[in-house]
């Protein structure tokens, strides 16, 4: 399954990089950086390990902010793209091609080292992360955080049907948008589409909420922050505006 996961992302690398770009897309724009950013509380000078960095868009947003960057991704052919767009960068970015599922060489990063870690949109694309947070007990300084987002498991399942209804109501048109779930606590592999076009699906593992909380917690991490984005209302395009269910979910968790 790992290795599995690992080819389909190094095929679909260079379509994302394309589409990505450098200031990637609004989903990562409106939902994802603004709200990371604000629970990672980056300092100048942190050291921030970004795990699955993908093509180093926010790598370098930390750079900016004046991190000094480990960034590692499994596709050889995303930390090549990574790499041509971040020339300015790599004085205070250091990337490297690593497997987030390989405990050994995770730990060889170094005792202690990180102030904190991140990983946008990625554990759900990790075919076993139980290595990786094991890995982060060891590689975080005390009281080192850990920010991650990923697909919101409670809303986001697999098979999930989204509604769209309209009903006439004393003489005013009402719609609701809302969604049908079939299943939630199993573990669950699934191919996906993140990007429409994309060369091939690409393998998420759905976990349900408890499961990663469990994890964390069995690895003495305490949870404390956690957001829920979701985009804002916008009256033009009501119709088709899930503003009350977010698709994403960010926890921070704190080692003890």
């Amino acid at each position: 399954m790992v290795k599995d996961s690992q080819s389909k992302w190094q095929e679909n690398a260079e379509f994302w990089d394309d589409y990505m770009g450098e200031s990637s897309n609004r989903f990562h724009r409106e939902l994802i950086r603004p709200y990371t950013e604000k629970l990672l509380d980056v300092k100048k000078g942190q050291m921030i390990l970004d795990i699955a960095c993908g093509n180093g868009n926010f790598s370098r947003r930390l750079a900016e902010l004046g991190a000094m960057v480990t960034a590692f991704d499994y596709s050889p052919k995303m930390i090549e793209r990574a790499k041509l767009r971040s020339e300015e960068y790599l004085n205070c970015i250091d990337y490297k091609v690593m497997d987030a599922t390989n405990y050994h060489s995770l730990i060889e990063l170094g005792n202690e080292k990180f102030d904190s870690a991140v990983a946008n949109m990625a554990l759900m694309d990790v075919a076993e992360i139980t290595p990786l947070i094991k890995a982060l007990q060891k590689l975080l300084k005390p009281n080192g955080s850990f920010v991650f987002s990923i697909v919101h498991p409670c809303f986001q399942t697999p098979g999930i049907r989204k509604i769209h209804e309209t009903e006439d109501m004393n003489g005013e048109v009402i719609t609701r948008n809302s969604i049908q779930i079939s299943s939630y606590l199993t573990p669950k592999p699934y191919k996906a589409i993140g990007i429409k076009g994309q060369p091939t699906p690409h393998l998420m593992f759905h976990r349900s909420l408890s499961f990663y909380l469990d994890l964390f917690f069995s690895s003495n991490f305490v949870l404390d922050g956690i957001e829920e984005p979701s985009f804002k209302k916008e009256k033009e395009d009501h119709k088709f505006d899930w503003y009350e269910i977010p698709p994403v979910i960010i926890l921070r968790f704190r080692k003890l």
